[in-house]
């Protein structure tokens, strides 16, 4: 977001509220009692959720505020003076989200009300930390499952950076192309979201039944990934399932772990570099081994597909 959070303790606080949050969420998903929300908010577990989200609120305002006073503090920062510094030519300054956002805001003739704004950066807040997070864990497990496609990992690292120890260039993530598609396969196999839900803005035949118009529906892309009808060997961790001449005449819908259509994930593309950027630094300098394999890991899903235990993994340096 470009705003640095000093404070230890609020990140914190914010992330163990996100893992609070998310919890009661999934408890409310599968407990049909508490789904009138007269109902719900009247009781502890409901009054318990009011405050996790007032709290995670608060944290977002608090970065959008702390960005819009920055931003009024560099309102006398000319043109001109941007000229003179040398060190700026030929460079082009990149900006946060979030002031992408609120220079789009303060162009737009019907601007996000302070609600929208903070529903953005909200998605971005959560979304863009625990998801990518629990991506690299999984993508790690099962690299330290599956050694015969590490070592592919580690021949293109070999191949693409050598001895070098310098941060990847955006031109050489470009060219980890077997890295991608393992990070493709470990969504296939783990993606971060489940499930997610839509509401229905006309009626839908499936077969016999008609799911009717206004109602919610609950879509499993854990199951989809793993449907046997489309993945042979649903649970065999196989990177070249994605390579191109596999993927033709695949379904686009098979394969979401972003969801898809007009509300998929805005973040998508960012994640995956991420996740592209932190796996490549991991490995070029580790091999690694899991403890546990891909039958007897614990896992579970809050909003979140997260391993229910300690994922043990033995790192050896690879000089």
């Amino acid at each position: 977001m470009g705003v640095n959070i000093r404070a230890q303790e609020t990140v914190t606080k914010y992330h163990s509220t996100v893992d609070k949050a998310s919890t009661l969420i999934m408890n409310r998903v599968f407990a049909p009692w508490y789904w009138p929300d007269w109902l719900y908010y009247s009781l502890p577990v409901g009054k318990g959720f009011k405050s996790a989200i007032d709290i995670l609120h608060g944290f977002t305002k608090g970065v959008i505020n702390k960005k819009k006073a920055e931003r009024q503090l560099q309102n006398g920062y000319t043109e001109h003076e941007n000229e003179d510094n040398e060190l700026d030519i030929g460079k082009r300054k990149r900006k946060a989200f979030l002031d992408l956002l609120l220079d789009q805001n303060a162009k737009d003739d019907t601007p996000l009300t302070d609600d929208e704004l903070r529903a953005q950066v909200d998605t971005f807040m959560f979304e863009g930390h625990d998801t990518t997070a629990v991506a690299m864990t999984w993508a790690l497990f099962l690299l330290g499952n599956n050694l015969e496609q590490q070592e592919k990992v580690h021949e293109e690292l070999d191949e693409i950076f050598g001895d070098s120890d310098t941060p990847a260039s955006v031109k050489e993530l470009s060219q980890l192309k077997y890295l991608e598609r393992v990070i493709k396969e470990t969504l296939r196999l783990f993606p971060s979201v489940p499930f997610i839900t839509r509401k229905l803005t006309e009626n839908v035949k499936l077969d016999n039944y008609t799911l009717p118009k206004g109602i919610s529906v609950t879509l499993a892309i854990l199951l989809a990934h793993r449907n046997p009808k489309v993945w042979p060997d649903p649970m065999k961790f196989d990177p070249d399932r994605f390579l191109p001449e596999n993927s033709k005449d695949r379904n686009p819908y098979a394969y979401v772990p972003f969801s898809a259509g007009p509300r998929n994930c805005i973040g998508q593309r960012f994640a995956l570099l991420e996740e592209k950027i932190m796996l490549a630094a991991i490995l070029r300098k580790w091999r690694i081994k899991s403890v546990k394999t891909f039958d007897t890991i614990e896992y579970g899903g809050t909003l979140i597909l997260r391993p229910c235990e300690e994922v043990l993994i033995h790192f050896t340096p690879k000089k």
